[in-house]
């Protein structure tokens, strides 16, 4: 017997006019709730900046600099918009539409409580990964249609450096769907009785690296490296169209950080608290680390981020899913822990062991 595919979606309405009302209004939900945290993220990351290296953040605009998100919106707003000449002005005006639309489009199978999202889809994981390729061509789009050699160059090297770290993002959330049994993100949710950054340190650390490069965040910046490309693929952007790259940058760190903890830290599940507020914390904590990492690390020479895709997190991915498969249907029945302390033991063995081999600036550097 043939086996059909089915994609749900949850707590579908009986007639069309309820399900239309129910996809309005739940995705205007997200579009607003996305907006408003994306301003708040942007100033707790300064403030955790200021903080991290020891000066003053946003502290002028508003009570603790809260209102400093809206100065700088309004600034960006009011700016001219400039098209050059010679752009491809059609590609030039869709661009940061299909840079920024895909993030949006993540969120809809992110559940903020149990069975309650958009749309839970049991291909929900997979959704994800097809959907956030999308955001790649955009950049190159902004970066070809601008007619600017400097703009084509960092889209060519955006292209490159999302394409091989997809590899290792994808096999890291293959580990995760087998533990769980399901691509559904609300039963991998329902899956955490324990949460799975505890039994996939590894993956989680594939996970968490590699969505750093996704999302172009330090050490993984080097696309918009100010002294050798200007400002990157969006340099001739301006206005309102500057803002929405900007934007998508930032709804991308967001959607990430939602997605880690939706993956590994048991998104909306925890006691007392209600659900949607325990996610929140969750993707809070994600995107501090994010930033803290951005006060910290250098950025990186694009042939070592290259480097560190391929002979790196690749390999290691591949090894932790492995590991997981080869515990899941070989020993079944074994307690959990023992698959995190196999997935502990690889990660530190094998970055031991790797570092060795990795000579940045001709110097072999051993952990």
């Amino acid at each position: 017997m043939t086996e059909t595919l089915l994609i749900t979606v949850s707590a579908r309405p009986e007639t069309s006019s309820e399900f239309w009302l129910h996809l309005l209004l739940f995705g205007l939900g997200i579009i607003i709730v996305l907006l408003t945290s994306v301003m708040l993220f942007i100033w707790l990351e300064r403030r955790l900046i200021g903080r991290f290296q020891l000066r003053p953040g946003p502290n002028r605009a508003g009570p603790f600099g809260l209102l400093q998100p809206l100065a700088d919106v309004i600034k960006v707003l009011t700016k001219e918009d400039i098209i050059p000449n010679r752009a491809d002005k059609i590609i030039f005006w869709v661009a940061p539409v299909v840079s920024l639309a895909p993030v949006i489009l993540i969120l809809a199978v992110v559940p903020i409580a149990d069975s309650v999202l958009l749309a839970d889809l049991n291909i929900g994981v997979l959704y994800v990964i097809a959907i956030s390729s999308i955001v790649s061509l955009g950049v190159f789009m902004a970066g070809w249609a601008s007619y600017n050699k400097y703009s084509m160059i960092s889209a060519m090297r955006s292209v490159a450096q999302l394409v091989s770290y997809e590899m290792p993002l994808i096999l890291s959330m293959a580990g995760v769907v087998i533990l769980a049994g399901s691509l559904s993100l609300n039963d991998i949710v329902k899956a955490q009785s324990i949460p799975f950054i505890i039994l996939q340190p590894a993956g989680f650390f594939v996970f968490f690296i590699a969505s750093l490069a996704e999302i172009n965040r330090t050490p993984f910046d080097l696309l918009e490296a100010e002294s050798e490309l200007v400002a990157g693929y969006n340099i001739e952007y301006s206005g309102m169209k500057f803002a929405t790259f900007y934007l998508a940058e930032y709804c991308e760190a967001v959607v990430f950080s939602a997605l880690a903890a939706t993956l590994f830290f048991g998104g909306w599940q925890g006691p007392w608290l209600p659900p949607i507020i325990w996610l929140l914390l969750k993707t809070v904590l994600v995107f501090s680390f994010i930033v803290w990492i951005r006060a910290t690390l250098p950025r990186l020479r694009i042939d070592q981020v290259m480097n560190f895709a391929w002979k790196f997190l690749l390999p290691l991915a591949i090894l932790n899913l492995l590991i997981t498969g080869l515990s899941v249907s070989l020993w079944p029945e074994a307690p959990l822990w023992i698959t995190g302390i196999a997935s502990l033991v690889l990660l530190v063995v094998y970055v031991l062991f790797w570092s060795k081999f990795f000579k940045p600036g001709g110097k072999t550097v051993a952990v």
